[in-house]
């Protein structure tokens, strides 16, 4: 409908003005609701080459709109603002069309299309994923979801930081307090064992500094010299040298966090089509910036350390090679860049990542544009803001941080008990309560994580996540049920759903409703050209709102003229459908009944 709308504005200019218009020019919005139409269009960029007032370029366009374009009935104009009133059998033609469209918004990406690799989770192996990590997974797998409904091809890709002092530490704690215990023998998953003794490394660690500093030592000497970071920095050392006792404990170990990931991220509903670890790219880096230094990209100072100068780009110098040659993360983001460019033809690259690293992934784009990526001058650094509780930031070395498998037992917990409260699922059997809880308490933390501009920090509070009135996925997916639960009365009934006769009468909510649908596509392609989630949920949740203001106003089953029902019946299966559809491209799943 906008795209008539567009194209006759274009010609109505051109003939009327001699203004030669592109489509980008045309602003075109939803009517507001105190003024009478469907469509406004914005006549403020034609009025300095018109010549004329906004009133009178607004009624030039609106007469000839309805004389050339049928879909046109009626005008009126605002200022400038032009407000189109659009013919009733155009709406139903719509109607019909979204029905015909079994992906109605959702394009199917070619076998040639351009692939778009999209990088998130990015876990170290000295913890287990947390809140923080929960809100860069539902990111970066609601992003690639919906780059493939823009008729992308993905690739999602996760890079495991499992190398490094922060895991030396683990390994260490392990080694002098553990007992040789095992997640087996805990019963603990493995990556909260492993995060356990990172927590006991901290814990030693601050000890032996205030030992230290009793003894007479500044703060920052005993920081240096107390034993365990000695004792971590050595080990380090060791596994860089290929020790073979530290590589085989460092091993058994992560094999343990891997476990527990996997378990995160199934429930979670979470997936990796490849999954990189820096163990295995950081040497990769280290030759790629030697490769650098030969071609006169970076240079070498007397300490033998290796730089880049970005001064000419408006930044400073980078470290990339210390002076005893060992690798800085710079290092390893080239080299896992270069691996990754071998295994795949990348057409651009995303990287999901907090924004306290918009510096960091400046500089690579930079380098690995010097390096000669096609796609580096142009990757993506999808910047997040951080995630915190009522009660402040997180901490993983004190142990304050919520824990991912913790805050999802709670959601669907929580979710369990309304349930149980509001005794809307009798009939269901315990396991079924269960499962549906599962998805309305999954649900309602997707939600709530993803509805805000990803750009923003932003506060989690559970048990408004949990809400089943006002912005939030329980309130969005009682709606769908809802709207499951005519559709199956109207199957019992015997009522077949056909198309809309042209000629029957409809409401101002059932016009505002199909335009809402029809707007689906738009919402879809401006969600993947601005990386925002947050578009997909919040139109689902203006079209949910909208919904039940009609459902509780209109008969739908009830009432008695048949093709009168039949559209409305029609419009419920629509709506279903892109709720379903937006919902799923947040990663989140649909009870089939609430």
């Amino acid at each position: 409908m906008e795209e008539k709308i567009i194209a006759a504005v274009i010609a109505a200019v051109k003939e009327l003005f001699g203004i030669e218009a592109t489509a980008a020019q045309i602003q075109i919005q939803k009517t507001k609701k105190e003024f009478e139409g469907d469509i406004t269009v914005v006549t403020f960029p034609f009025v300095k080459a018109a010549r004329r007032s906004p009133e009178q370029v607004g009624e030039a366009i609106g007469r000839y709109l309805v004389e050339h374009e049928p879909c046109v009935a009626k005008f009126n104009t605002i200022k400038g603002f032009l407000n189109l009133s659009i013919n009733g059998s155009q709406w139903i033609g719509t109607l019909n069309a979204i029905d015909a469209a079994p992906r109605f918004g959702l394009k199917a990406p070619a076998p040639d299309a351009p692939l778009m690799m999209i990088e998130y989770s990015s876990p170290n192996t000295n913890k287990p994923l947390h809140l923080g990590h929960i809100r860069n997974n539902l990111l970066g797998y609601s992003i690639s979801r919906i780059q493939e409904a823009n008729g992308w091809r993905v690739v999602k890709t996760n890079i495991v930081n499992d190398r490094g002092i922060h895991i030396c530490k683990s390994m260490l704690a392990w080694q002098k307090y553990g007992g040789g215990e095992t997640p087996e023998s805990s019963g603990m998953k493995g990556d909260h064992l492993v995060g356990k003794y990172y927590v006991e490394f901290d814990k030693h660690y601050k000890e032996e500094i205030k030992r230290l500093m009793a003894d007479g030592m500044t703060e920052e000497e005993a920081k240096k010299r107390a034993p365990l970071m000695l004792e971590a920095q050595e080990m380090l050392r060791r596994w860089e040298l290929g020790d073979p006792d530290v590589r085989a404990l460092w091993q058994t170990m992560n094999s343990w966090v891997y476990a527990g990931f996997d378990e995160t991220y199934r429930r979670l509903g979470v997936s990796f089509d490849k999954i990189y670890y820096e163990s295995q790219t950081y040497l990769e880096g280290k030759e790629k910036v030697e490769e650098g230094l030969r071609k006169g990209v970076f240079y070498r100072r007397p300490d033998n350390s290796v730089w880049a100068d970005l001064t000419q780009d408006g930044l400073d110098e980078k470290l990339l090679l210390r002076s005893d040659g060992t690798s800085v993360y710079m290092t390893q983001d080239i080299g896992t860049a270069k691996i990754r460019y071998q295994d795949y033809p990348i057409d651009k690259m995303v990287y999901v990542v907090g924004n306290e690293q918009n510096y960091h992934f400046q500089v690579l784009s930079i380098l690995l544009d010097r390096l000669g990526f096609k796609w580096g001058k142009e990757l993506v650094h999808f910047s997040y803001g951080m995630v915190e509780l009522p009660e402040g930031k997180m901490k993983s070395r004190e142990g304050t941080v919520v824990d991912a498998d913790d805050l999802m037992d709670e959601m669907e917990q929580t979710a369990y008990d309304m349930s149980m409260e509001l005794g809307k699922l009798g009939g269901c059997s315990d396991g079924e309560v269960r499962e549906i809880s599962r998805m309305v308490g999954l649900g309602a933390l997707k939600y709530f994580i993803l509805k805000v501009d990803p750009k923003k920090n932003m506060t989690f509070n559970p048990k408004e996540s949990s809400d089943f009135n006002g912005n939030t996925g329980p309130f969005i997916q009682y709606t769908n049920a809802r709207i499951n639960s005519i559709m199956r009365r109207a199957a019992d009934e015997g009522f077949t759903i056909s198309p809309a006769g042209e000629t029957v009468e409809m409401t101002d909510k059932e016009r505002s409703l199909i335009q809402a649908v029809a707007k689906f596509p738009d919402i879809v392609r401006q969600a993947g050209d601005e990386y925002s989630p947050a578009l997909i949920a919040n139109y689902v949740y203006d079209l949910v709102k909208e919904y039940n203001q009609y459902y509780q106003a209109t008969p739908i089953l009830k009432e008695e003229n048949r093709d009168v029902k039949n559209l409305r019946l029609l419009i419920s299966r629509n709506v279903g459908r892109v709720i379903t559809s937006g919902m799923n491209l947040l990663g989140i799943e649909m009870p089939e009944r609430m």
